[in-house]
């Protein structure tokens, strides 16, 4: 394994790390059951061999697996909690029935964070996120409410997911202002199959050197070759063949043919897999700390993993870019004008 610094915290990720959304949910469920419902042996055996390959991050919500994410790992650590980086979110879907069960709240960040420390069997979270942006709450008060649980021992770092590039930078400013904890990390989506972060996400977080969780980056499992031109796979088991409402993100068959085209040349050349290929190209993009896969078998876990070692060539690269290339958009050709116009400096 290999491991990077997660922004300006001075912690050492790992450059893969374990999305625990397979862990827990009942079978029948409609979408736990098709991202993986694994508990008991099934769960631990998972979680070890992620342990054993290197991987020192693990990422979670209150809501995964209908609740029983965090109490999947809560059980299966123990006594080696101390030697990971805990990842945990709140503020996504409704984690319970009454009308404030969901949110960036005060309410519902401190019932949220009592009872992840308790699911997790734990007296603190090392990344606490919230899940997505709540429009009705003021940031002013979520940041609030975070910074007293940092203040208190129960979180170490607050990190935002699914944030917009303004949604982060206002809170960043926030944070400044009233000099309270202030974002250190942002989870997001980045994969040769959606690149839209790349015109605003990515250049902040560089800027503001926050470090940078990948979900997502093999596209709940369309770039791994299952698939093909029509969007059809054989695999009964697969994510979106089981319930396409549980695959995030969408994808566009016809949009995904000429990628998926160039991704399985390049494995061909590099012996390698079509998923450690779309892996190791979101590894090697500036700004990213560290790719969050989630697995249903050790096996499979493994063999993303090896996407470490694989370094693509400038060939390789250069082609993957162009074929998964965003369309020109009015900031990036404005700018490329600006530094045209601005030529060398006069003596």
């Amino acid at each position: 394994m290999k491991y990077r610094t997660l922004g300006r915290t001075g912690l050492w990720v790992s450059e893969i790390s374990l999305g625990a959304m397979t862990l827990g949910g009942r079978t029948d469920d409609p979408i736990w059951g098709a991202v993986g419902a694994l508990r008991g042996d099934d769960a631990e055996r998972l979680v070890l061999a992620a342990l054993d390959a290197g991987i020192n991050y693990l990422d979670t919500a209150d809501t995964y697996g209908g609740g029983e994410s965090e109490q999947e790992l809560g059980r299966i650590l123990g006594a080696r909690r101390d030697s990971v980086l805990l990842a945990t979110k709140a503020g996504g879907s409704r984690s319970g029935p009454g009308q404030n069960n969901l949110g960036g709240t005060r309410v519902h960040l401190t019932r949220s964070i009592e009872t992840s420390l308790r699911k997790l069997r734990t007296d603190y979270i090392d990344i606490y996120e919230l899940h997505i942006f709540d429009h009705l709450t003021a940031l002013d008060e979520t940041l609030a409410a975070l910074d007293d649980a940092v203040r208190q021992g129960k979180i170490r770092h607050i990190g935002a997911s699914n944030f917009a590039a303004w949604h982060i930078a206002k809170a960043l400013g926030i944070s400044a202002l009233r000099q309270i904890s202030g974002f250190v990390s942002v989870q997001t989506h980045y994969s040769l199959l959606g690149r839209d972060v790349e015109t605003d996400v990515l250049p902040l977080a560089e800027s503001e050197n926050l470090g940078v969780m990948v979900w997502g980056p093999l596209a709940a499992g369309y770039l791994t070759g299952k698939y093909d031109a029509k969007g059809v796979t054989t695999e009964s088991s697969s994510r979106r063949a089981v319930n396409p409402q549980a695959s995030l993100p969408p994808v566009d068959p016809a949009a995904a043919a000429p990628i998926l085209d160039v991704v399985r040349a390049v494995a061909a050349r590099n012996d390698a897999t079509i998923a450690q290929v779309a892996l190791a190209w979101v590894l090697a993009r500036p700004a990213i700390t560290s790719v969050i896969v989630g697995a249903r078998t050790p096996e499979r876990l493994l063999s993303n993993v090896a996407a470490v070692d694989l370094r693509l060539s400038e060939k390789d690269l250069a082609e993957l870019n162009e074929v998964s290339a965003l369309a020109p958009r009015y900031p990036h050709w404005l700018n490329e004008v600006a530094a045209s116009l601005r030529g060398p400096v006069a003596a």
